[in-house]
């Protein structure tokens, strides 16, 4: 079984940062590929960052330059350091274990004010 907690989400002005953190339990943390994922209301949930077990990562296009997704296996944690947050960054931030069927973190919200 493994479970995933999100945690870091907040209320950032325009322009700040946050750095999410997702804490997994378990035994496959280090071979899988973990991903970060953000859902607005009304909307699918979207793939923002993912980072292949050997580090390989690749992000959308609406946050290449801004976000950084990285992963200490140690610790069984990936991150989302975002930066230059705009308001469109708003949503539900979920952590994805691509691991068989995948398994989700409960989410963390981030909301952005202009």
């Amino acid at each position: 079984q493994v479970q995933l907690v999100e945690s870091g989400g907040g209320l950032v002005q325009a322009g700040g940062s946050l750095r999410l953190s997702c804490a997994a339990s378990g035994s496959i943390f280090s071979i899988a590929a973990m991903g970060w994922y953000r859902q607005v209301l009304g909307k699918q949930r979207e793939l923002v960052a993912g980072t292949t077990s050997g580090g390989r990562v690749n992000y959308a296009d609406s946050v290449k330059g801004r976000f950084t997704i990285s992963r200490d296996n140690a610790k069984n944690t990936v991150y989302l350091q975002m930066n230059n947050l705009k308001a469109e960054d708003t949503g539900v931030y979920y952590c994805k274990a691509e691991y068989g069927a995948g398994y989700w973190g409960q989410g963390t919200q981030v909301t952005v004010s202009a």
